[in-house]
Parts: C-alpha cells; structure tokens; sequence
C-alpha cells in the first residue's frame, strides 16, 4: 500500500475511528450510529473524527499508527476493520499509538503493553476510553487488561 493520506480537522477533543474495511455500507452504518450516540448514561455528547476514506481499505494497524502518529496528542487511534465489521457487536479495534522510544525504558514500554498494544472494544465504550486516556485518568493498559478479561477479549464499559 502507498502513502496514506494525513487525517485533518481532527480536533485533540475527537475519538478518532479509521474506517479500514468496505465490504459491508450497513455495518459501518450501524457502527456510525452506536458511535453517535450520547455516552456516560447519556450526559456527554459524542464527539468524533471519522475517516471513511476508501484510500484507507485493507490498512494494517503499522500503516495506519504511521499515519497518524504525527498528532503528539494522540494516544489511540480505533479502527473499523474487517473484524468489526463483522463481528455482531462491531467491536472496533482500539490501538495504542505508544512507542518504545516515548518510554523512559524497555520495562516502562513493557508495563504500558504488559496486555498487549491492542484490544476490541464495542462502539459505545471509545469515548470512555478516549476521555480517561485524554486526561490521564486510565491508561490503555488497563482498558487492555479489561477486554482480556471478557470472554470475547471485547471492553464493554468498566
């Protein structure tokens, strides 16, 4: 795959979702509406930055982190692929941007990846995550930690 394209007018503020599969308009359909809608029992208006760009198709996670790792403000990127598409909840794929470089050391990029630089997460839960990661108050390793704890590997709210 070439160069894909920069992500603009993503705001700091925006859960960012990457759209990487386009076998299924319904699915991602319906992925739009779960992200959508209100979260935090409903006290917080969704805020979202989508990129459903065909140039995206097939991307594997290195070519989208390297694409957006540009934005130091951005700590997770999610990622509608094939999986979500078809997975019934539409689990989206939610990665770290972290880096081994950015850690003070090797066992500080283990201790931040100790259950792993991935995990699934249903729609409704990516703002939660995005938020706590956003100020601090979580890190991805716990989410990570979480989902693996769910019989499906998926984070559903904590």
């Amino acid at each position: 795959m070439g160069t894909l394209p920069v992500v603009t007018g993503h705001d700091e503020f925006d859960t960012l979702v990457v759209r990487t599969d386009y076998r299924d308009d319904q699915a991602w359909q319906d992925v739009v509406a779960a992200l959508m809608k209100p979260w935090g029992d409903g006290q917080y208006e969704a805020h979202v930055h989508l990129v459903n760009d065909p140039a995206w198709a097939e991307a594997t996670v290195d070519e989208v982190l390297t694409a957006v790792r540009a934005d130091e403000n951005l700590s997770i990127v999610f990622l509608a692929d094939r999986a979500s598409m078809q997975a019934e909840h539409h689990p989206l794929l939610a990665v770290t941007t972290l880096t081994r470089e950015e850690c003070v050391d090797e066992e500080d990029y283990e201790q931040l990846t100790e259950f792993g630089s991935e995990f699934r997460a249903i729609p409704a839960a990516v703002h939660e995550i995005y938020a706590n990661l956003s100020i601090g108050n979580l890190g991805f390793e716990e989410y990570a930690a979480w989902a693996q704890d769910d019989a499906e590997g998926i984070f559903r709210h904590s």
